[in-house]
């Protein structure tokens, strides 16, 4: 089986996935019982916090553990609003984030928030300037993507985080789940805020994610409860799964300069040969991340040429795994402008650093056979 479908999830890495089942066996104690098993568990727990902020150069006060980046996603955005409504009711996203956020500014509007939606550029960019043209004296929060999900466009998070130096009161919320290859490039600013990660988006665990939470910025909680992470997100943590996160993370930040220069040779060699066909559209742009490239054979849906892939044991996806069952339009290609007959037939192929040369060379095989066939059925 050849997998490039690594940004809808990615295969665990063995040592993570080995520190999962130890921990589960070995640790069973709940971090919030006074017990030396309760104990041993809340040492453990910190002790990841803390593996992971050293690695992403933060305080460990400021890391938080979540269930993935939906939740956080939706923790910052209506923590926000209910910690913030009281200064202003103004929020700031783009249209191509993921439904995590844009489904969440949706539900604000019906309770009373305004959200301004800026548009993107034919490459998938917002405009830095004109998020900073939106900003109104009763803006509480910009919240943008770092990567897109569906074409890999890389988003100006550094140049709008010099644009809100001058508005402090602003929280600022980036959206880091498809960014972490790029960690250097896109997701380090010190106007950053609020920052989502979620493990199995890098070879992590599914069902744990990680927002970081700047110091000094304040946030309603999304979870009450018992209490725990420090009274910002109650529920009893998931020590196996954070510990193999921390595992995962570590390794995935120490792989990520080879992972980058892979997958940027497999995706210039993906690029060249989809050129050749005429009647291939190719939406990702060499300046995108590394791992994604979304592209269309004219007048073969989506899903089609999915199973077709899928047959030939080659794993690929329509652009999000989140609306591909729904047989949704691509959001990203509809804000990009691409018309419905090409955005309805796009798929995805996304890589990581495991993939090979060979792997590409059987995709351009399978494709090839697949495009003759297919304009043979259309004739």
């Amino acid at each position: 089986m050849i997998y490039f479908d690594n940004s809808a999830t990615t295969p665990i890495y063995p040592e993570a996935l080995d520190t999962y089942i130890k921990v589960s066996q070995a640790v069973i104690g709940n971090p919030s019982s006074l017990h030396k098993l309760g104990v041993t568990a809340d040492q453990l727990l910190q002790q990841s916090r803390k593996q992971v902020a050293d690695l992403l150069h933060v305080s460990s006060k400021e890391i938080y553990f979540t269930s993935g980046g939906t939740e956080g996603d939706n923790w910052v955005i209506k923590g926000t609003a209910i910690e913030k409504a009281a200064y202003g009711k103004h929020l700031i996203t783009s249209s191509i984030e993921h439904p995590a956020v844009s489904k969440t500014m949706q539900q604000l509007e019906k309770l009373g928030f305004e959200v301004t939606v800026i548009p993107v550029d034919a490459q998938g960019v917002v405009s830095a300037e004109a998020v900073k043209n939106a900003i109104r004296p009763d803006t509480i929060l910009v919240s943008l993507m770092a990567v897109n999900n569906e074409v890999g466009a890389i988003q100006p998070i550094k140049e709008v985080g010099n644009i809100l130096e001058a508005y402090p009161t602003i929280h600022y919320h980036v959206d880091a789940v498809q960014g972490l290859t790029e960690f250097d490039a896109v997701i380090q600013h010190p106007r950053i805020d609020f920052l989502v990660l979620s493990a199995h988006k890098f070879r992590g665990p599914k069902g744990v994610g990680i927002l970081y939470h700047k110091a000094g910025k304040r946030l309603a909680p999304l979870l009450t409860g018992g209490g725990q992470e420090s009274g910002q997100r109650s529920t009893t943590e998931n020590v196996p799964g954070i510990a193999s996160t921390a595992k995962a993370l570590r390794m995935a930040l120490e792989d990520r300069t080879v992972a980058h220069q892979t997958e940027m040779q497999l995706k210039g060699m993906l690029i060249d040969f989809l050129t050749g066909y005429e009647d291939v559209r190719i939406f990702s742009t060499e300046q995108g991340a590394a791992h994604i490239i979304c592209f269309a054979m004219k007048a073969v849906r989506g899903e089609v040429m999915v199973h077709a892939f899928a047959n030939e044991d080659i794993i690929l996806s329509t652009t999000s795994a989140c609306s591909s069952k729904k047989g949704d339009v691509p959001a990203t290609l509809e804000a990009m402008g691409v018309p419905s007959e090409w955005s309805k037939c796009a798929v995805r192929v996304s890589l990581s650093g495991e993939n090979t040369q060979a792997e590409i060379e059987r995709f351009k095989e399978v494709f090839h056979q697949l495009h003759t066939k297919f304009q043979k059925i259309q004739k």
